[in-house]
């Protein structure tokens, strides 16, 4: 069940499997264990689907369609990255939901591929890049991922599960190393980031959370904690988030609402505020007023639940797309805008970003990001601040679109950038990544 779960997910059309597991899994009585397999399973096929792939290639003699290809893809998923699965379950399992969606003949060919996997995969790292598992002590009896020095950025593709042309992209900007570390940190769960919201110390709050038998560690900022991925559940369990006292914001999230600066008495406005992390983070900071706007009102609605575990007061929530239903004479003193983006600086989080945009995918989004821009300044009191916020790596996203943005509004200033790139958990973080920028209106 949990193995046909991640299956029916992943070939339900949805840009974003993992959100759909708990639909699924709810839908066929699976429980808690059986669905956090789902969960998994999904999870790493979405990660590793690069890897993944290549592997598939190395051991079938023509592409199989679709439906196979992906029960294939989640049975090596099993057999080289999930370690409290056995084998011969994996094989086996797999084998009977092939057999149950596609019939006798195409089971056959599975167990046939499965075990030829099984059988190529040896313990141990060999030193060679085409043939070794990256995050696994694992290695291939022959080469299985395209040469690294002859085509890096195809070798990324199948060893990194990172798109070929992202690591290019980052290569130029960054170079290889530093490429292929943020291409590694995103084939693992990320640390669940949470913020402290109360006064108490932090060593205080971690010996709280100890006491629920949950770890933590000090993430960079002094107000935030990182927990391992398989204490998460714990965390979000635990009187001190039920409480209010933690939220889950990532620290580069945090330090792009804090840009706004002091807001004490003044009117903001939120344009794109769902889920409404950075919406929090402003609100507690005691504004006059705060509108919060989002395309979707259903993602409203989240701020609204998650306010109320909070204790805040909800702010006004407008569901509009950009700016369009304020009127043109709605005036503020600061607006934030966290535009949508192409989710590069959270690839751990969002594994599914990276294969959902391509060139003519990231056209768009800087697009709909410069209109977006340029609605909001015009909501902006003269001498009033705009903070253009992603969290994505993307330089057309992020310094590019803030230095058209300026070339095309006389007299608006860029007074500040903040530039994060994820880090390793054992490093203390920060989990997330992304680009803000402060710009100041003109005077008149």
């Amino acid at each position: 069940m949990p193995r046909e779960t991640a299956y029916l997910c992943l070939r339900s059309g949805s840009p974003t499997p993992l959100r759909e597991v708990d639909r699924y899994a709810s839908r066929r009585g699976l429980d808690l264990r059986d669905t956090a397999l789902a969960r998994r399973l999904v999870g790493t096929e979405v990660r590793r689907r690069g890897t993944l792939r290549a592997v598939l290639a190395a051991f079938v003699h023509s592409k199989p369609k679709a439906d196979l290809a992906t029960l294939l893809r989640l049975g090596i998923a099993q057999l080289l990255f999930l370690d409290r699965v056995p084998d011969h379950a994996a094989i086996s399992e797999t084998v009977r939901c092939v057999t149950d969606h596609l019939g006798l003949g195409k089971g056959r060919t599975a167990n046939a591929v499965l075990r030829s996997v099984q059988r190529a995969v040896l313990p141990g790292a060999s030193g060679d890049p085409t043939r070794d598992v990256i995050g696994r002590d694992l290695r291939f009896e022959f080469p299985v991922f395209r040469d690294a020095e002859e085509h890096p950025h195809l070798w990324a593709e199948d060893a990194l599960s990172l798109p070929s042309a992202l690591h290019k992209r980052w290569t130029q900007r960054v170079g290889r190393e530093e490429a292929n570390r943020l291409a590694t940190l995103a084939l693992e769960e990320p640390p669940l980031s949470l913020r402290i919201r109360s006064e108490r110390p932090r060593e205080e709050v971690r010996a709280a959370l100890g006491a629920e038998g949950v770890a933590s560690t000090n993430g960079r900022h002094p107000r935030f904690l990182l927990v391992a991925p398989e204490d998460a559940s714990g965390a979000l369990a635990s009187p001190l988030f039920h409480h209010g006292e933690l939220t889950v914001q990532g620290e580069h999230a945090f330090g792009a609402a804090q840009m706004l600066g002091e807001v004490d008495g003044l009117r903001v406005l939120d344009l794109c505020a769902a889920p409404g992390g950075k919406t929090a983070a402003v609100l507690e900071s005691g504004p006059q007023s705060l509108v919060a706007c989002d395309l979707s009102p259903h993602r409203l609605q989240r701020i609204r639940t998650g306010f109320q575990r909070l204790g805040l007061e909800i702010p006004a929530l407008v569901a509009m797309d950009q700016a369009r239903g304020l009127g043109s004479g709605a005036r503020f003193d600061a607006v934030l805008v966290d535009a949508p983006c192409s989710n590069t600086g959270v690839l751990a989080q969002r594994p599914g970003a990276k294969w959902r945009h391509g060139p003519q995918g990231q056209r768009a989004l800087v697009e709909l990001q410069r209109g977006l821009l340029h609605s909001a300044s015009e909501h902006v009191e003269p001498g009033g601040v705009l903070i253009h916020s992603t969290c994505s790596l993307e330089s057309e996203e992020n310094e590019q679109q803030v230095r058209r943005f300026l070339e095309e509004h006389a007299g608006w200033t860029l007074e500040e950038e903040l530039r994060s790139a994820p880090a390793a958990f054992g490093a203390g973080g920060p989990a997330d990544g992304g680009y803000a920028a402060r710009l100041r209106a003109p005077l008149s």
